[in-house]
């Protein structure tokens, strides 16, 4: 079939009115089957027959027969109906069975505070996906690079999209090493950081340095700081804080065992600032496919727990 012209495309509406009214052999039981009315029938195979020059059925007031022209449109129409059906029925099937390839961007904090255990579940439950995460900090156009989802913290998501908690709210704090903080001092205010080595970090996607978010006196503020190294990863600034090479900022889950065992220290905790948290984005329509339904279940489930 040529789907462009005019004349196709009419076939193709009354197709599933010719197939029915050849099986059930009557336009009455046709219409009810199709919830039409008899006459919308009668018309719809009028039209059919104008279309292709021939009568399809040979009709008395009692019976229903196909005309050997009707016979041979009919093989053609019902294995295009068949065909089209099937194709219908694989779509749906593919949208209620959580399978194929679910493609994730997020930023390498959310693989190191609470990512790991929804992968875990979503893979114990559904072995028919595969789960691709790709590590990224540099703020991508996760539908522009065809990703289903992104994770970004709350602040950093376009209204147009949906978002769904990932992780509760997070404190971005100060954090060294005891023997960072025995030789160089404990600073006492922010206006001290600039005495210190503070780890800078680069951010990918604008290539800006990030200016520290703190408070102070109850007011928020941005400040530039200075030191030897400066790096575009969150989790290698907490390695080298370990060292004891300076203080680093970050997101306090991302530091909480090494808060616990001692290893770190929070520096000026009073000016820690609260960040809204991680969350999944995704479009609005992408909420119907199956894994992405799979995947928000997990993620409910995991912080109701």
């Amino acid at each position: 079939m040529r789907y462009g012209s005019a004349m196709d495309r009419i076939l193709l509406t009354h197709l599933p009115v010719v197939v029915t009214v050849a099986r059930t052999r009557s336009f009455v039981r046709a219409a009810a089957e199709l919830s039409l009315s008899a006459s919308a029938v009668s018309h719809a195979i009028r039209v059919v027959e104008e279309r292709l020059g021939v009568p399809l059925f040979a009709r008395t007031t009692r019976s229903v027969a196909l005309t050997e022209a009707g016979a041979t449109f009919l093989e053609g129409a019902r294995r295009a109906v068949e065909a089209l059906e099937g194709a219908a029925e694989s779509v749906r099937t593919a949208q209620s069975e959580v399978s194929g390839l679910l493609r994730i961007n997020a930023p390498r904090l959310a693989l190191h505070i609470g990512f790991t255990p929804i992968l875990a579940e979503m893979t114990r439950r559904h072995p028919k996906l595969t789960i691709e995460v790709i590590t990224d900090d540099a703020l991508t156009d996760v539908i522009a690079e065809g990703f289903d989802m992104g994770v970004r913290l709350g602040n950093m998501i376009d209204q147009d999209l949906v978002a769904v908690r990932l992780t509760p709210p997070m404190r971005a704090i100060m954090v060294a090493a005891s023997a960072y903080l025995a030789r160089f001092g404990v600073p006492r205010s922010i206006g001290e950081l600039e005495r210190h080595n503070c780890i800078g970090f680069r951010l990918l996607g604008s290539g800006a340095v990030y200016q520290w978010d703190v408070q102070e006196a109850g007011k928020e503020l941005q400040i530039e700081v200075s030191g030897t190294v400066r790096v575009s990863d969150p989790v290698y600034a907490c390695e080298l804080a370990v060292t004891g090479l300076g203080i680093a900022y970050v997101m306090e889950p991302l530091v909480r065992s090494y808060l616990l065992n001692g290893q770190l220290t929070e520096v000026l905790p009073e000016a820690a600032v609260w960040e809204p948290g991680l969350f999944l984005y995704f479009p609005k329509a992408a909420s119907r496919a199956a894994k992405i339904r799979a995947f928000l279940d997990v993620v409910h489930e995991a912080n109701a727990g």
